[in-house]
């Protein structure tokens, strides 16, 4: 029986969170993207507890007009940035949750950049040879 899209998300996004996970220094930016709306959470996985939620369902209310788009995407990471930059986080991991690193999840990575969040890789603590 042939694999769902969903599954083989599921599949990546167990591979992705077997090696990163967020503490309060550095929480974990989680993406979530849905037909209608696109969410981003920071996530502190010691104690388990989310610190901060931005997305265009909440947005929209706010704002008349505001899609689940590029620029929809991009105002939940300049809103996820603000919001972290409020609770005095300048790191953070960033996880895609399985989802290809293109479209409306870089877009949410490129607003969060633009609103001052730096992102962390697990590469940079490697010592290569």
């Amino acid at each position: 029986m042939k694999t769902s899209k969903n599954e083989n998300r599921k599949h990546r996004k167990i591979r992705i969170r077997k090696k990163i996970s967020g503490t309060a220094e550095r929480p974990r930016l989680v993406v979530f993207r849905s037909n209608m709306h696109i969410y981003a959470q920071l996530i502190d996985d010691t104690e388990g507890k989310s610190l901060a939620a931005a997305s265009t369902l909440a947005l929209s209310r706010a704002e008349a007009g505001l899609h689940c788009n590029k620029d929809g995407a991009t105002r939940v990471g300049k809103e996820i940035a603000r919001m972290a930059k409020e609770k005095n986080i300048s790191k953070v991991v960033f996880d895609r949750n399985g989802y290809l690193y293109h479209g409306r999840v870089k877009a949410v990575a490129d607003g969060a950049r633009e609103g001052g969040l730096e992102f962390w890789y697990a590469a940079r603590e490697c010592e290569y040879e």
